[in-house]
């Protein structure tokens, strides 16, 4: 089924005003987001969420709903993982909590743009090449391969190719000037370390795509279901952020689950042509290997004396 243009239109009108709305009026200062607040925005996203899937069911019937919560529940799952990531980052340049909100919604605002891009080529490149969609299974099964041996993401801002070649161009400064991201220092505009950060963030979420995308593909080849599957998991990803980065310990087998799951869609894609494995299979799946890795890493680190980082 094709979706009608109004639907596409409504759908980004809402996005752009929700962060117009986060950026010039809810967080225009810089504060630092406490838990509680975090906890409330994470809950409001996720039932925004699930509204958006209600809304698909009624509009659209259950099977293109069930593709949804799919797709949203594997963006959602690997954008925990990002969380992590993007904690080392701000480390690494030492942004202060007060300031990294109006950064991560600005990585938001980029990491949409640049996923629409990737959702619009890859939708592109299965119409045209059948076989691109073995392509995505090997990919993600690869993925899955270095997830499960290697464990965790490294990230290396020093290393990162824009910023280097940044850093040739214009002048970046290690001092902070507030929430902004280019400030002129002798009559030259000078990167902050805002910015910097900022960088690295959507050079490393491009990284993710390149899982990410291949990944809800695997459930669902509509466009509109794929992005706005992103747009939701990307939009809580903020929030979910102040609320569980410093709990990364507890989430010590994620990678573990996001392995599994990575390599169970790509067997998904590969086995195309053969079966079709239904979707509320794949919905089932997913929950499942989330269900049992949380509950694993819950059991794992009870206590104050078992969060310690694996050695």
């Amino acid at each position: 089924m094709e979706t009608p243009l109004t639907a596409w239109i409504v759908l980004i009108a809402f996005l752009v005003v929700v962060l117009v709305l986060d950026l010039v009026v809810i967080h225009r200062k810089a504060t630092v987001i406490s838990i509680k607040e975090a906890a409330l925005w994470s809950t409001v996203w996720v039932l925004l969420g699930l509204a958006f899937c209600g809304l698909l069911a009624i509009w659209r019937g259950p099977g293109p709903a069930e593709e949804y919560l799919a797709g949203y529940l594997i963006e959602k799952s690997l954008s925990v993982d990002n969380i992590f990531v993007f904690a080392l980052i701000f480390g690494y340049f030492g942004i202060p909590d007060k300031y990294q909100h109006r950064v991560l919604m600005w990585g938001i605002v980029g990491a949409l743009a640049m996923r629409a891009v990737f959702i619009i080529v890859g939708a592109a490149l299965l119409d045209a090449f059948h076989a691109t969609i073995y392509v995505f299974g090997a990919l993600l099964l690869l993925t899955a391969v270095k997830i499960l041996r290697h464990g965790a993401t490294q990230v290396h801002p020093d290393r990162n190719l824009v910023l280097r070649a940044l850093r040739r161009v214009a002048p970046v400064t290690d001092r902070l000037h507030g929430q902004r991201l280019l400030v002129r220092v002798n009559g030259v505009w000078t990167v902050t370390p805002l910015l910097a950060a900022l960088l690295v963030i959507e050079t490393t979420d491009v990284v993710f795509a390149v899982d990410s995308i291949p990944a809800i593909f695997a459930v669902t080849q509509d466009t509109f279901i794929v992005f706005a599957a992103n747009a939701f998991s990307l939009l809580g990803m903020r929030a979910a952020y102040f609320l569980i980065s410093g709990a990364a310990r507890r989430f010590r087998h994620l990678q573990t689950g996001l392995g599994v799951i990575l390599a169970g869609v790509g067997v998904k894609l590969l086995l195309t042509d053969f079966y079709k494995v239904p979707v509320w299979a794949s919905l089932t799946f997913i929950i499942g290997v989330l269900a049992v890795t949380f509950a694993i890493s819950w059991y794992d680190t009870r206590g104050p004396d078992r969060t310690r980082p694996d050695v």
